[in-house]
């Protein structure tokens, strides 16, 4: 097939989609399919509407890739992409609006509130409310924002302002939630729409306090353990609560859904990734080898799910 494969894009997690790039696009040169490269800004939509391709493989992260604009411009342009859909991806990327979601479909989450930070001059009332409406210690990020950048774990009052102004240099609406002490794990999962099946749950182990960005692509910034070792109950119902909340944003093909277990043994869910990393320390590729299934083979199975949109547009 004739493919191309849009990654590096202008997010903070620029660096990472170029390595996911690197990949997907070596692992289909691998698979015999005549690959395209764009490293994608926004100033290079003509090149992408002018794409003559049979699929489109985005390997973006972040804003501009994931949240739901590039599968906008592809599905006016008629042109099939791997992945989610346009409000899939701006669901999953608006982490309050997903935890609604979740929260009223019997999943948990932790207890959350968002503020509008557009305002400076707001910022020190939005800050008492903060104080008001959550004990220490609680997490402040940027409502949509992936790799943990711009998060702060809050463990003393003193530190909410700098929490607050760090979160919103990433965006105008940052999340406040209870901080979930406990395991962290992670499930992807993959395949056709309705029957979706969640891969090994895999436990994250990072080197530093939390599983921050460096701990997430750093060489040996986290240990995976796959499969996690879990009680067989808990393993299962992470698996079904990641197909779960899977479904209900609507995404398609592949996605990896973030969880802590805590201290009462119940999975917390986080978010959900519906372009998780590819690179050479991402997870869903150490879930994949789990179970047999090499990187080359992974990739062209995204592919393969694909070709349904491939066949429609044909």
């Amino acid at each position: 097939m004739k493919i191309a494969v849009l990654y590096g894009g202008t997010s903070g997690e620029r660096e990472v989609s170029l390595s996911t790039g690197k990949g997907i696009i070596q692992a289909l040169e691998n698979k015999g399919h005549e690959v395209t490269a764009i490293d994608f800004s926004p100033d290079k939509l003509d090149q992408v509407t002018a794409l003559d391709v049979d699929l489109v493989f985005i390997g973006l992260h972040g804003r501009f890739g994931e949240d739901g604009r590039i599968q906008g411009l592809l599905d006016m342009k008629g042109l099939p992409y791997v992945g989610s859909g346009v409000l899939a991806s701006a669901l999953a990327m608006d982490k309050a609006k997903s935890k609604q979601i979740f929260s009223r479909n019997g999943l948990n989450t932790a207890e959350s509130a968002v503020f509008d930070v557009t305002d400076e001059s707001r910022w020190s009332m939005i800050e008492g409310t903060i104080k008001q409406q959550f004990q220490l210690p609680f997490v402040i990020k940027p409502n949509q924002e992936g790799s943990t950048l711009g998060l702060t774990i809050v463990k003393d009052e003193a530190d909410i302002a700098g929490a607050v102004r760090t979160a919103a240099q990433s965006d105008s609406m940052i999340l406040v939630e209870d901080y979930v002490k406990g395991r962290e794990v992670t499930v992807p999962v993959m395949g056709r729409r309705g029957e979706e099946k969640a891969l090994p749950v895999i436990e994250i182990i990072p080197k530093n306090d939390y599983y921050d960005f460096d701990s997430k692509y750093q060489p040996g910034g986290s240990e995976h353990i796959v499969p996690a070792e879990l009680p067989a109950d808990i393993t299962a119902r992470l698996q079904e609560d990641a197909v779960r909340a899977h479904q209900l944003l609507g995404c398609e093909v592949y996605s990896r859904v973030d969880f802590i277990i805590n201290d009462k043994h119940e999975p917390v869910i986080l978010e959900v990734n519906t372009l998780p990393g590819m690179t050479p320390t991402s997870l869903f590729p150490d879930a994949a080898a789990e179970i047999g299934l090499s990187y080359d083979d992974l990739i062209q199975s995204f592919v393969d799910l694909s070709q349904p949109a491939f066949e429609k547009k044909v």
